[in-house]
């Protein structure tokens, strides 16, 4: 069964954007915290965090959270996106733990465009599901057997079989095979994150998730996010002669995305 991506911002640390303002004043000011807090109005807040954008002073954006609920991807992008580990943390569905009975699976657009290829990646999954499921039955049978021998209840036997059948069937599974995964990251992590993943050299997946990450944070810290992208946004294209040659296009639409696309 195809899958489509959903991406939801399950929470985040409140009044984001004053938490950021009050932890970078207190840098440079004698207050107390709780009149630094108190003192801050929005306008304020807004020139501050510009400020701190300005100078590069990320540090105070590591004191802000965001957690997001991720389904409808593949394991070829967690496997990406994993690699994101500074300020950041997972919570991945187990192929280990959870079996994969009529898997979804992502179809890349190019191949979706395309009928012959469409039809052969649609075949290509069905039989890896049969497999999968063959390979299930016939591990189960063995470890069900074996754990009978040694004295296991029934229905301990069963659970401890399926445990270890699916745990070497899932080899057979795809890269596209569909996975869920909570991600929590600070702000800081998110602008690493948005400039490497959002850039139009990014895997089409993974960018596609870095834009619609980028829009829901949009909505609740707008000031902090005002020029989160792809490198190209705030100066020259990071990737040098390996650019995609569409800067110009590429920060149209970033400094253009707001609240009104999503």
């Amino acid at each position: 069964m195809k899958s489509k991506m959903k991406v939801s911002l399950i929470t985040y640390t409140p009044e984001p954007e004053k938490l950021v303002a009050g932890a970078a004043k207190l840098c440079y000011s004698h207050s107390g915290i709780d009149e630094l807090m108190s003192n801050l109005e929005q306008g304020n807040i807004e020139k501050f965090i510009a400020m701190l954008a300005i100078m590069g002073h990320e540090s105070p954006f590591e004191h802000i959270n965001f957690t997001f609920g991720i389904e409808g991807v593949s394991r070829s992008l967690t496997h990406q996106l994993v690699r994101h580990r500074i300020g950041s943390s997972y919570s991945q569905k187990s192929q280990r733990y959870v079996k994969e009975g009529s898997f979804e699976y992502v179809v890349p657009p190019h191949i979706a465009d395309i009928p012959e290829a469409k039809e052969m990646y649609i075949k290509t999954m069905d039989d890896i599901q049969i497999a999968y499921d063959s390979l299930t039955s016939i591990l189960f049978e063995r470890h069900y057997k074996y754990y009978l021998n040694r004295g296991k209840s029934e229905k301990a036997a069963k659970s401890a079989a399926e445990k270890q059948a699916i745990e070497d069937a899932r080899y057979v599974l795809p890269n596209s095979c569909e996975t869920k995964i909570v991600v929590t990251m600070n702000a800081r992590a998110l602008f690493n994150f948005f400039k490497k993943r959002c850039c139009n050299r990014a895997q089409w997946e993974i960018r596609e998730l870095a834009i619609e990450m980028l829009k829901l944070v949009l909505q609740v810290a707008p000031n902090i996010f005002k020029i989160a992208g792809p490198g190209c946004l705030t100066g020259k294209c990071p990737e040098g002669n390996m650019s995609c040659g569409e800067s110009v296009a590429v920060k149209d639409r970033f400094r253009n995305l707001s609240i009104r696309e999503i």
